[in-house]
């Protein structure tokens, strides 16, 4: 199905365009949220752009949780600005809520389906509660079961659905509503690698199809990686670095974010990193890492072999992300060699850093 004109023009990249993020749907400005003398939310300050898949990611404990509070209008902040379609929530009473709140869908970590309900009455539970006739409510169940691929399932009940079929259920409740923003809530983190692969696809593609901004709030980087556009590091209630997905995980800067990259983005072999040294010997080699992206990270190794002699290789090698190859390299080579590396890498734009040295082979 071809991607609607709005969804296709919200990213471009991974960067939002000029035109989206002009009106994003979502727009945080100095968010600041307390429980008694401890900041939650830290001076928030965030975008998400029409079309957009933002993955918003910290460990337990880092403010994820009392941001899609806020977002949804169940937690109210100290201070500062939460706009929802160019709407600010903040100070909104309960009554003033609901019709926005049915402009927001939320997926579920544990999926919140209800047990003596059929999966359709599930899906179709926001509709009744807006008041939608029976008829019609089951019409757009089916339709939305149709489009998670669980069209057999409209009469059995969640005791019946393995725990992919039921995130699946409820994506499709979350989607009921023509939500212009879905938040995920740790959707994939109950599921297993395989399942989640699936629901994340499945994301992905309702995301191109209908063009729904999704907000992904996760501790997980793989699911970042696989799903998102852009990405957002939160550090005890503070964006601590954002960007693309691709230049944060080619690059990234904040000491939380290398903390949580460091299981899915290639590092120094342990037993290489227990032998480094500060300082070169006489017989030693120099150990370095190089981050490059882009075409010339395929071509970086062979052209080294025409300019440097003696350098190997200890680890690495290019993933692509976001279509774009993402290389890091960890190379052993002598240490009279670096000025001639600093000169070869210079038109690739790639980042070098020495790490150590070692007495003898590695």
């Amino acid at each position: 199905m071809p991607v609607p004109a709005d969804a296709a023009s919200g990213v471009a990249d991974g960067v939002p365009n000029q035109s989206a993020a002009a009106k994003p749907v979502v727009r945080l400005d100095d968010v600041r949220r307390h429980f008694g003398t401890t900041p939650a939310l830290d001076g928030i300050s965030l975008t998400v752009a029409k079309g957009e898949i933002l993955g918003l990611i910290g460990r337990s404990g880092a403010g994820k949780s009392t941001l899609i509070r806020c977002l949804n209008g169940l937690e109210r902040p100290d201070s500062g600005v939460i706009e929802i379609e160019g709407s600010d929530i903040v100070g909104l009473s309960e009554e003033q809520l609901q019709p926005l709140r049915r402009r927001i869908g939320m997926i579920f970590q544990h999926f919140n389906l209800l047990s003596a309900k059929t999966v359709e009455d599930n899906v179709a539970l926001p509709l009744k509660i807006a008041g939608w006739d029976r008829a019609k409510r089951l019409a757009r169940a089916r339709e939305l079961l149709d489009l998670v691929g669980l069209t057999d399932k409209a009469r059995a009940y969640p005791r019946a659905l393995s725990g992919g079929q039921k995130q699946r259920v409820g994506i499709a409740r979350a989607l009921a509503a023509n939500p212009a923003l879905i938040l995920s809530d740790e959707a994939t983190s109950a599921l297993d690698p395989e399942t989640t692969g699936s629901i994340l696809a499945l994301l992905k593609d309702i995301n191109a199809r209908l063009g729904v901004t999704i907000l992904l709030i996760t501790h997980e980087m793989e699911v970042v990686r696989q799903v998102a556009d852009r990405v957002a590091v939160i550090d005890k209630g503070r964006i601590v670095e954002e960007g693309p997905v691709w230049s944060v995980f080619s690059r990234p800067e904040a000491d939380t974010t290398k903390a949580l990259l460091s299981g899915v983005r290639a590092s120094l072999p342990r037993h290489v990193a227990a032998r480094l040294a500060p300082s070169a010997t006489a017989r030693g080699e120099m150990i370095v890492s190089i981050d490059i992206t882009g075409p010339q990270a395929a071509t970086l190794l062979p052209g080294l072999a025409t300019e440097i002699a003696g350098w190997r290789l200890i680890h690495g090698g290019v993933e692509t992300i976001q279509e774009r190859p993402v290389g890091r390299f960890f190379l052993a080579l002598p240490v009279s060699s670096l000025a001639t590396l600093q000169a070869h890498l210079v038109p690739s734009g790639a980042h070098l850093e020495v790490l150590g040295h070692v007495a003898d082979d590695v």
